[in-house]
């Protein structure tokens, strides 16, 4: 091999081995920065990562909401009518924030079961369901409709309790 020939493929090996380790580091500083969607079927099967970044989404369990009247902590479980997940936030709540609503909440999952969220972000209406959710409860074998159709009976049951607790 010519000493010419020999530089050329040196330097192409060179830039391809410098091409894969940027595309390297590139999809690793993106594996980071990723927040998968999780429903709480997923999270109590194990599918969801511990302590890394991750959305959870689902509905305000009724009866679950607990504050500290002493700081912003405030407990709740988001359930999506099969399984159960708790979550811990400090902060303020959003507006439309309540038990019967659906929340997505974005945080860490600890080892201990709960989530410790550090966004917990709620939706408007109790019709609108994320697509991630109504594509994680078809893929546990439930239909979206009858997610919705509970989601609806809880939000009246608690209008009606919050109702009658203000007259």
């Amino acid at each position: 091999m010519r000493p010419k020939r020999k530089q050329k493929l040196f330097m192409a090996l060179g830039l391809v081995s410098l091409a894969a380790i940027a595309v390297g580091l590139t999809l690793y500083a993106l594996r980071a920065n990723i927040n998968l969607f999780f429903s709480p079927i997923q999270i109590v099967a194990g599918d969801a990562p511990f302590e890394r970044q991750l959305r959870a989404g689902g509905m305000v369990k009724e009866g679950s909401v607990r504050r500290n009247p002493d700081s912003l902590d405030v407990e709740f479980t988001v359930t999506d009518y099969v399984e159960e997940v708790r979550v811990h936030y400090s902060g303020i709540l959003p507006d439309l924030f309540r038990e019967g609503q659906g929340v997505v909440v974005v945080g860490q999952l600890q080892r201990d079961g709960y989530i410790r969220a550090d966004q917990v972000l709620a939706r408007h209406d109790e019709n609108y369901m994320p697509p991630e959710v109504s594509e994680a409860l078809e893929a546990a074998g439930y239909s979206p409709a009858d997610y919705q159709a509970k989601a609806a009976e809880v939000a009246e049951r608690v209008e009606e309790r919050d109702g009658a607790s203000q007259n």
